[in-house]
Parts: structure tokens; C-alpha cells; sequence
């Protein structure tokens, strides 16, 4: 395992307040990483401190064999962490002719990159004639100019449309599909399912998880319950190896599930059991959930 980023031990305080903890993981090269967490978790404090942008108060960092300095190493990073700024009356193709000469990149990477995006066919149109995905897209072809080997999205979806967000989410696993390692900061669970293969879970700056997405995300989910036999239910629920957790609260019953099972399959089960439904809807965790499933982890 190559790694391209770790992070040992770090924390950052403003005044009083700590926006990061004592926070320690690595990225290995080839990966997609999530930093997962609600908004003031801590995120783009990180991603500010690895970047040069912002001041570690403790701990530390190093980027790639720990021999490169962290400017040395940053030529090899592209990162986009702010609203992509660009300028409005001058072209996608004019815009990123200036970035090739700030990067010392040759300019026959700017229609290669644009390709990557999708937008080659509208190199010539002005930027202020691009919608917000677009903007976004190019902010991404101009971060992947000097062909990173590391690329650092902060909340890339963030105000976009469905549509948008569909774009830039198989843009990055495109580019992911080609090597790149990817870091990006999310407050959506949904996003990192999709697109990450690792996640790091933060809650006001302190790590809750660390780990690959499939072993966090190994709830199935529950069911929301009512019946008439609503005792017989209960303790049917309590026995049965297929749940776990069951919750009642106002008469609505919370099954959470052991393993995977489908609606369909749970309704037959109590049928045959002489038990009829009047009420059952299968749910996914919320994020918030999650958050609280991985708290009460913590705590055991």
C-alpha cells in the first residue's frame, strides 16, 4: 500500500473552539476517500490544514514518503475547496491557458482534460454562459491540468441539481477508474456510498470511523410496523435471529435488521404466522442514524 497523505495526531483550534481532534488516518494510494460529516464536523478545516491554507495548532501530516516538502508535494495535488473562480468573459479554453501557465503546463492538456468533463464542445463559450455544474466541471479540469495524483473535492456537489450531481459524481469515478486517488468532504451519506470506496466519519472534529464504506454501511436497514396481534408481533420480533434492535414508540413498531430481508419476504413470514400487517414500510439509516449507531458504538 503506496500511501499519498497521513495524518498523524492533529488538532486545530479557533480560540476556544476545536474544529479538528487529535485526528490520525491515511490514504493509500488508488483509493476514493470520504471525509463524511454535517456541516462545522471539521472537514474543510482538514482539508485546509493539508493543503497549506490553514494552521495545524497540534499534530502532524505528510504527504506521500514524508521526504517531499508539503509545497514540493502540493505540484502533484489538485484541489478545488472553494467556488470555482474563474473569469466570466473570457472562455473555458482562455481560462485554463492561464492555470496551464501558473502550473507550467503544456496547453495541449487543456482539451484532453476538458473531454474528462464533457465540456470540450464548449470550450469557446464564456464562462458566465455556463450553469453552476458546468462551472464546477471545468473547476475540475482545471484541478486536473498538471495530471495530480491526488485530487481533493470539498462538498463537489454542493447547490447542484439532480442532473448536476449526476454528472459530477460519475465524473469522479471516471477518474478514479484512471488511478487518481481521490479525497473529497461530504455531509452526504448517499454521495460516499456511491462514489467512495474508503470513509472517515467525523462528528464536531472527532473521528467516529475510519475504514472502508462497505463495512460501515453494513446496516440493512428496518422496518416500520403496526398490527393488530401487536404483542404477538413483539415477541416474534424479540426471537427471530433475522433482528436485532426493535423499538416501540406511539404504537409503531422499529425493527432493525440483522441481514438483508425484503418487504415482501418479512409480509409472507407473518402471514404464515397468522399475523396481518396494517402498516410496513422498509427504511434505510438515515445518516443521522448512523452518526448515532456509531456514537453508541463508541461508547460501549
Amino acid at each position: 500500500m503506496e500511501p499519498i497523505l497521513t495524518i498523524n495526531n492533529l488538532t486545530k483550534k479557533f480560540g476556544s473552539l476545536t474544529a479538528v481532534k487529535d485526528l490520525s488516518f491515511t490514504i493509500n494510494k488508488g483509493n476514493v476517500y470520504g471525509i463524511l460529516g454535517p456541516n462545522g464536523s471539521g472537514k474543510s478545516t482538514t482539508l485546509g490544514i493539508v493543503l497549506n491554507v490553514v494552521n495545524k495548532s497540534t499534530g502532524d501530516f505528510q504527504w506521500f514518503d514524508g521526504n517531499t516538502t508539503t509545497h514540493d508535494a502540493l505540484k502533484q495535488v489538485g484541489a478545488i475547496i472553494e467556488r470555482p473562480n474563474f473569469y466570466p468573459y473570457m472562455t473555458a479554453e482562455q481560462n485554463l491557458k492561464l492555470v496551464c501557465k501558473i502550473k507550467g503546463v503544456d496547453y495541449s492538456k487543456i482539451d484532453e482534460k476538458l473531454n474528462v468533463v464533457g465540456l470540450l464542445d464548449r470550450k469557446d463559450h464564456k464562462f458566465k454562459t455556463y450553469s453552476l455544474g458546468m462551472k464546477q466541471r471545468l473547476a475540475i479540469a482545471s484541478a486536473l491540468l498538471n495530471d495530480p495524483e491526488i485530487l481533493i473535492l470539498d462538498e463537489p456537489t454542493n447547490g447542484l441539481d439532480p442532473q448536476g450531481i449526476h454528472q459530477i459524481r460519475q465524473i469522479i469515478k471516471d477518474i478514479a477508474a484512471t488511478g487518481t486517488t481521490i479525497l473529497l468532504a461530504s455531509h452526504l451519506l448517499d454521495e460516499v456510498e456511491k462514489v467512495c470506496s474508503h470513509v472517515v466519519v467525523l462528528r464536531q472534529g472527532v473521528k467516529l470511523y475510519s475504514g472502508r464504506v462497505d463495512e460501515m454501511i453494513s446496516s440493512h436497514g428496518f422496518f416500520e410496523l403496526k398490527a393488530e396481534k401487536h404483542q404477538e408481533l413483539l415477541d416474534l420480533l424479540e426471537t427471530h435471529s433475522n433482528f436485532g434492535n426493535v423499538k416501540l414508540e406511539d404504537g409503531l413498531i422499529t425493527a432493525f435488521l440483522n441481514e438483508p430481508m425484503s418487504a415482501s419476504d418479512f409480509n409472507k413470514l407473518m402471514f404464515d404466522k397468522g399475523i396481518l400487517l396494517s402498516h410496513l414500510v422498509k427504511r434505510k439509516e438515515s445518516l443521522e442514524e448512523q452518526f448515532l449507531q456509531l456514537t453508541d458504538n463508541q461508547e460501549n
